[in-house]
């Protein structure tokens, strides 16, 4: 699966979580956004921003 942070829009790791579900709060480990998970189609996980992270 992929994403994109939509504040930096560098790529998010996503491989240090378990299972992606729409719902789920993830991170950007390169801004420190936390993000909503809004959607998962074929492979591409979108979010939101819900935090402004550090």
């Amino acid at each position: 699966m992929k994403s994109n942070c939509p504040e930096c829009k560098n790529d998010i790791d996503l491989s240090r979580y378990q299972s992606i579900k729409e719902g789920m709060v993830i991170e950007c480990d390169h801004c420190g956004m936390t993000l909503l998970v809004k959607s998962i189609n074929e492979g591409i996980v979108t979010t939101e921003i819900i935090d402004e992270g550090k």
